[in-house]
């Protein structure tokens, strides 16, 4: 049989990045087996619906380059592909359940079964199929009339008593689940639309699923489908259950304690192929000696069988690492208009910036930065003249000779032919020696001129990228109009 998966997130407002880990698995087990790749909507549950969180999932499975074979942006053979769009189906089973005697027709009020709960404040609720108002308790003449005059009703499963439901899963092995511990679930809701369980379990059959592939909250579920799949005669699908991702604390990952919405890391900045690279190992790593993979090689690599049962933390300096590297090994050529794209979104005008310029700009600094927008962040001074200055690293190295020594420099920074990191390093460090001066007495000054900052790349090299002209024009200002503030400004603090 040809493997089928299919990836099912609610639209709830964005992608969790627990979500993208059990997209990315399904996806490589579809394309390792020359498999089919189903994207399916469940938003059955219209409470939490949010609006435009479809087209936002599918942006972020996208940019993630997760490619799906069928779903509601492709079309398909099993469509439609969002749950809402096949309540009739859903409709047509539950009421099959009924009349082969696997399930039935409750008419509890809200008010009734929070009476009921009430009852257990230790425990958690199970429904009394024989205490309750149903069609056991009710009788089939009562239930039917009932029906007649329009009473609101859901169908229930009809759990066997006293049995074991044996399942193996491909991560977990064997588990056994008496069905004691199984609630009468309710299938199909007093408004017409199913439960996660019942339309869960139909579309998978419908679409002709051969393997579940999702989280290990759903692990709870897998007896109630189960039994579904059992009543209506289906063959039940391979099922693997994902652990769930964590904080450092080993705490369940949550918004309280950093992002978690994939769309959060596609506006910080990070690559997709590193973003994909570090969720794929969040619980597997083909190999402990290697931890940057293309795409290609996860999916060749895979094995759904060799995922840890236990939680995988979601580190962010290991997210922040990996993201170095590939920003790294990118070519300058390609992240200059990306740069440029970063630039306009953080309203600098990114257009005004020559690609060869940014270029430069890319090898000068992503040693120093862990995403391409740092750069923006690291070093505002590549994109405009400084518009502050560190005044406590000023305190620190001035000294009214070094006033000479910069207008010295300037002087000769004007007219040196081939300006370049070489011949300025080789230059300034000839005129200092002649005055028996180190690099230590003026770099740092030199720097705050140009940058306003304390810290940055090598000061030459940066020297080089701005170009002549920049350089000049930011030395004269730092002399005739920052100099002036900044001692006036020392001599009120001291």
């Amino acid at each position: 049989m040809s493997v089928r998966v299919r990836f099912a997130p609610s639209p709830t407002g964005f992608l969790h990045v627990g979500g993208l880990r059990t997209a990315l698995y399904n996806y490589f087990f579809a394309r390792q087996n020359n498999g089919k790749y189903v994207l399916r909507i469940e938003d059955t549950d219209r409470s939490r619906y949010v609006e435009g969180s479809v087209e936002n999932l599918i942006k972020s499975l996208t940019w993630a380059g997760i490619e799906f074979d069928e779903g509601p942006h492709i079309g398909g053979e099993f469509g439609p592909y969002i749950q809402s769009e096949r309540l009739e189906i859903y409709r047509y089973w539950a009421h099959h359940l009924v009349e082969i005697g696997c399930g039935f027709y409750a008419f509890d009020t809200s008010e009734e079964l929070e009476q009921a709960r009430s009852a257990y404040p230790h425990h958690e609720f199970k429904y009394e199929r024989y205490k309750m108002r149903n069609q056991f308790t009710l009788g089939e003449k009562e239930c039917k009339s009932l029906i007649e005059a329009g009473v609101p009703y859901v169908i229930r499963l009809k759990v066997p008593e006293n049995e074991e439901v044996r399942f193996v899963d491909i991560i977990r092995g064997e588990i056994v689940v008496n069905t004691k511990e199984v609630d009468d679930q309710i299938l199909l809701k007093s408004d017409g639309y199913p439960t996660y369980h019942l339309a869960n379990v139909v579309d998978d059959h419908l679409m002709k699923i051969t393997h579940i592939i999702r989280g290990e909250e759903w692990l709870p579920s897998v007896p109630k489908h189960i039994l579904l799949y059992k009543a209506f005669g289906w063959e039940i699908p391979r099922m693997a259950h994902l652990p769930l991702l964590l904080n450092k604390d080993k705490t369940k990952l949550s918004k309280r304690q950093g992002d978690v919405a994939v769309e959060d890391y596609i506006e910080k900045g990070y690559f997709p192929d590193a973003f994909v690279n570090f969720i794929a190992l969040l619980g597997w790593n083909p190999t402990s000696d290697r931890e940057i993979y293309a795409m290609e090689e996860l999916i060749e690599k895979f094995q759904l069988e060799k995922v840890n049962k236990s939680g995988a933390i979601f580190d962010v300096v290991k997210l922040d690492a990996i993201n170095a590297k590939y920003l790294y090994s990118k070519s300058p050529v390609d992240l200059a208009p990306q740069l440029r794209d970063w630039l306009t979104k953080r309203g600098k005008n990114g257009g005004k910036f020559s690609l060869a310029y940014l270029e430069k700009v890319v090898i000068l600094l992503r040693e120093r930065v862990k995403k391409l927008p740092d750069i923006i962040d690291f070093a505002p001074y590549m994109f405009e003249k400084p518009n502050s200055y560190d005044f406590d690293y000023f305190i620190k190295h001035w000294d009214d000779k070094v006033e000479v020594y910069l207008r010295e420099i300037l002087n000769f920074l004007k007219v040196i032919e081939d300006f370049n990191h070489h011949v300025l390093h080789e230059q300034i460090t000839c005129y200092l020696s002649e005055r028996q001066l180190k690099l230590k007495d003026i770099i740092h000054i030199l720097r705050l001129a140009i940058t306003g900052l304390s810290y940055g790349a090598g000061m030459f090299e940066t020297m080089e990228v701005l170009g002549r002209q920049e350089v000049v024009e930011r030395l004269e200002h730092f002399l005739e109009v920052v100099l002036p503030e900044l001692r006036t400004k020392s001599n009120e603090k001291f």
